[in-house]
This record gives C-alpha cells, sequence and structure tokens, in this order.
C-alpha cells in the first residue's frame, strides 16, 4: 500500500510535504506509510491521502493498479 501511495504521489509530481497540507495528515505519517514504517493507519487517514491523490482506496489497495 506505501509504495502505491508514493508512487502516485510522485506521478503527481507533489512532495510528501505538498500531500500532507492537501490531505490534512502530516508529512511524517505520509513518509512512515511510504517507507512501511507505519505499524497501524486509520481508515480515514488512507481515504484522506486516497482523496487527496484523485484515488479510491480501492485503487490504492488493489494489486491490478
Amino acid at each position: 500500500m506505501g509504495i502505491k501511495i508514493k508512487e502516485r504521489r510522485i506521478a503527481a509530481g507533489i512532495s510528501q510535504e505538498e500531500l500532507a497540507e492537501m490531505s490534512g495528515v502530516s508529512r511524517t505519517t505520509i513518509s512512515a506509510i511510504e517507507s512501511g514504517k507505519a505499524r497501524s493507519t486509520t481508515t480515514k487517514t488512507l481515504q484522506n491521502i486516497a482523496h487527496a491523490l484523485g484515488a479510491t482506496l480501492d485503487q490504492i489497495f488493489s494489486l491490478d493498479d
């Protein structure tokens, strides 16, 4: 999941700080999710990140995308 978020963020040409501002999620949390260091996160946090990236949770979790 973290790698999908990172790939989408990079494809959109935005930094972690910009994604943090757009999603209301701290840059530290985004970094932890992208690197796989986040042990857990809420569905709301993931929804906020997905929405900021113009994606759905299904797209973030999909193995086909």
